[in-house]
């Protein structure tokens, strides 16, 4: 009796020593994001702007001339509730052609993941005046009188007006502040988390993330160009309407391999 009970014990020993190691042994693997944009299904790159060709939900007639957007805290979520932050940020760049893809220095175990996530713009723990010399040379930052801190986007160009003549827009997406009283600023966040869903992810893994355009003036509030085209950081109300439009710009594209 007492033989089997050492043999049963060095056989679960055994067995719980070849587990630790399998696990210890999974493999692991940087992954990207490459960020695809689109008009209703209709394929935008840099190449399409500086022409107007876009119908907004308003039927306002528009182009594109500049578009920039930043994303941070990438985050991959296990079915066990646990999640992998993958610090840092990404500038978007469409109008440059630049950071089309973007990846985080972390590994993270091969797998299939209930959930990847990410910020659109900064939470408040990031979004602190100054901080990142990149942002500051890329001009990206919100002038003081409005708070301090960073953009969460930048989309211009010019649309037909109300009586039928060329006007530029500036669509351009900051946390949302009443400065009534200048010395007593009121803020609502604008952040939000964007969640693409269940990506399994294998050894250099590309995750393409999808933005429809056209999403950032209709749903759930049809944006009218002519009555909210500019003056748009200083505008309260625009923003929170940024915030709610924005919540079903992004989408999973392919994940490759």
């Amino acid at each position: 009796m007492k033989k089997l009970a050492v043999i049963l014990f060095l056989s679960v020993s055994v067995f719980s020593s070849c587990t630790e190691d399998t696990d210890e042994a999974l493999p692991t693997t940087q992954v990207t994001l490459k960020f695809a944009h689109n008009w209703n299904g209709a394929e935008v790159t840099n190449a399409n702007f500086n022409t107007i060709q876009y119908f907004n939900e308003n039927n306002d007639e528009l182009s594109l001339e500049k578009l920039r957007y930043l994303i941070s805290e990438v985050t991959l979520h296990k079915a066990n509730g646990e999640k992998i932050i993958l610090n840092g940020y990404n500038l978007v760049d469409v109008t440059n052609n630049q950071n089309m893809s973007y990846t985080p220095s972390p590994t993270v175990p091969v797998g299939t993941y209930t959930n990847v996530s990410f910020t659109f713009g900064f939470n408040n723990d990031d979004n602190i005046d100054g901080a990142y010399a990149d942002l500051n040379s890329a001009s990206w930052g919100v002038p003081a009188m409005l708070g301090g801190g960073y953009h969460y986007m930048q989309m211009e160009g010019k649309f037909i007006n109300n009586v039928a003549a060329e006007e530029g827009y500036a669509y351009h997406a900051i946390r949302a502040v009443d400065n009534t009283d200048p010395n007593n600023l009121v803020f609502q966040d604008t952040f939000f988390t964007v969640n693409l869903g269940t990506v399994i992810i294998r050894e250099n893994a590309e995750v393409e993330v999808k933005m429809n355009i056209a999403e950032w003036y209709k749903n759930p509030y049809t944006w009218n160009l002519n009555t909210w085209g500019s003056m748009l950081m200083q505008n309260f109300d625009a923003q929170v309407e940024m915030y709610n439009n924005g919540q079903n710009v992004f989408s999973l594209g392919s994940v490759n391999p």
